[in-house]
């Protein structure tokens, strides 16, 4: 038997989006955050996000393994995003010093 789409909408990438929109409109600069903890807040957020998502998915009953894929998906595009923000910043620094 096929199963159906229940219809409901699961964001596993919300507190990676959170992070990216609280450094845009500087949310937590009252508590003295500046760029690099919003930086750090998003690489924890993505490396535990991939690591939780493959242990529900591994580990956890068969209702749950949808939801650690979803959680394992954004976690690796967060890793992604990261690696290419640092492959970018590292590029760009070595073609304007020489």
């Amino acid at each position: 038997m096929a199963s159906r789409r229940t219809g409901r909408v699961r964001h596993p990438a919300v507190l990676l989006v959170l992070t990216v929109v609280a450094l845009l409109t500087n949310a937590l600069q009252s508590f003295g955050w500046q760029g690099g903890e919003y930086a750090y807040s998003f690489i924890w957020i993505a490396l535990g996000s991939a690591l939780a998502g493959l242990v529900v998915l591994v580990a956890a009953p068969a209702p749950w393994r949808s939801a650690g894929k979803d959680m394992a998906i954004a976690g690796t595009a967060g890793v992604v995003v990261v690696i290419t923000l640092v492959v970018a910043f590292i590029w760009a620094w070595s073609s304007s010093s020489g």
